[in-house]
């Protein structure tokens, strides 16, 4: 068996106070008062002879700057490169991030209306947020710019996916939305436009008004910021 070494007092877990142990923490104290890192310790179990599982959740924190979402962007493979972290610890973090980013998009499900781009990137981060490749999405709006579905059109890989307006009019048609707001991520955190996103866009506007259904806005996703064609005057 393994045991838990390497914590400040040089003791494993269990011997620690009870109140310290992140699972009679939780009991004891409700699951609100643990940090991320007791939270991902209870994930991963148990740690190694040179380090605590707290302190091994405390290494992959520190990796990505404690920031959840870039946590939730580690596959397996990278997970992996801990000490201590197997492949099934590492799908169990996937796992548990991953119902972490569906909640969040259940709460978006709720119909929301848009009135500016920041109400299209809060709908539309909880899908976008934390992707290694890339997504296309379409936000389906009703003529009073009330969300009627959240879309995903096409995945890609780490460079670019094909957005087909086909796809794109074919979802708008068959909801009878009355306008559309594209979406895709840049995972590389570049937020400027390619030269094919600004193409796409304008053959898509151009295509919509021969449909009667309005581009309103074309939003890209890079990490927690966004940019708007709308905002910026490119639609």
């Amino acid at each position: 068996m393994e045991m838990e070494r390497g914590t400040p007092s040089g003791f494993s877990i269990k011997q620690w106070a009870e109140d310290d142990r992140p699972r009679e923490k939780l009991l004891l104290k409700g699951r609100h008062v643990l940090s991320d890192a007791e939270l991902i310790a209870i994930l991963i179990g148990s740690g190694t002879r040179e380090a605590s599982a707290v302190q091994l959740a405390q290494e992959i924190l520190h990796s990505v700057n404690s920031d959840l979402d870039a946590l939730g962007t580690l596959n397996v493979k990278r997970l992996m490169r801990f000490k201590g972290i197997g492949k099934a610890r590492a799908i169990t973090i996937m796992a548990a991030l991953e119902l972490g980013r569906r909640r969040k998009v259940h709460e978006r499900e709720n119909p929301a209306q848009i009135t500016c781009s920041k109400d299209a990137f809060v709908q539309l981060y909880p899908y976008l947020s934390d992707l290694n490749h890339e997504e296309f999405y379409v936000i389906l709006l009703n003529r009073s710019n009330t969300v009627m579905e959240t879309v995903k059109v096409s995945q890609g890989g780490v460079s670019g996916t094909v957005a087909d307006a086909k796809i794109i009019f074919n979802a708008a048609l068959d909801r009878l939305a009355s306008g559309v707001i594209l979406a895709h991520n840049h995972p590389s955190g570049n937020l400027k436009p390619s030269q094919a996103d600004l193409t796409l866009t304008k053959r898509l506007v151009e295509a919509g008004k021969l449909l009667d259904i309005a581009i309103l806005d074309h939003i890209i996703i890079a990490g927690k910021a966004y940019y708007s064609f709308a905002d910026e005057g490119q639609l």
